[in-house]
């Protein structure tokens, strides 16, 4: 039902950020938040729940950015300096990075490939498209396919 908006999200997006890579991402991270959300209430307007959580992004971007900018140099460069992940917190990406590892094993070649060239080496949809010799729609879909289907199997393999 989500994936109906995508190209719409992305190119509402796009209108307002004058960036089509930032907004695809974006949309990304709003597909993930509506999927990674824990209630089980259904999403009565589907289409605008996915805007709003689209756009409070950008709103949490653009504070974040903007509070970044008034921050000294020095207040940063401490707060990278002592920032030392716990053991039990290196464990559990690590758990995670393996269940993502696992879930993404699981899925049809063409649907990992994209979603990977996207997430890790940061491939725009028409560039993936390219590089697959698959159309961009069916990048798209690959892409949100991929994200549903590592989000259900890591909810599964935490439950047990």
């Amino acid at each position: 039902m989500l994936e109906n908006y995508y190209r719409e999200l992305v190119c509402f997006l796009n209108a307002k950020l004058g960036n089509r890579q930032v907004a695809e991402d974006v949309v990304h991270d709003a597909y993930l938040r509506v999927l990674e959300r824990s209630s089980d209430t259904p999403i009565e307007q589907p289409r605008a729940f996915l805007y709003r959580t689209a756009l409070n992004l950008v709103i949490d971007d653009h504070r974040r950015n903007a509070l970044r900018q008034v921050e000294s140099l020095e207040v940063l460069d401490n707060e990278e300096r002592f920032f030392t992940p716990s053991p039990h917190t290196s464990l559990d990406h690590g758990q995670r990075l393996a269940m993502l590892q696992r879930a993404l094993a699981e899925l049809p070649k063409l649907c990992r490939e994209s979603f990977l060239l996207r997430k890790i080496d940061g491939l725009s949809h028409p560039e993936i498209a390219e590089h697959l010799g698959i159309s961009r729609a069916l990048v798209e879909k690959h892409i949100v396919n991929a994200m549903k289907h590592c989000r259900v199997r890591i909810k599964q393999w935490d439950a047990h």
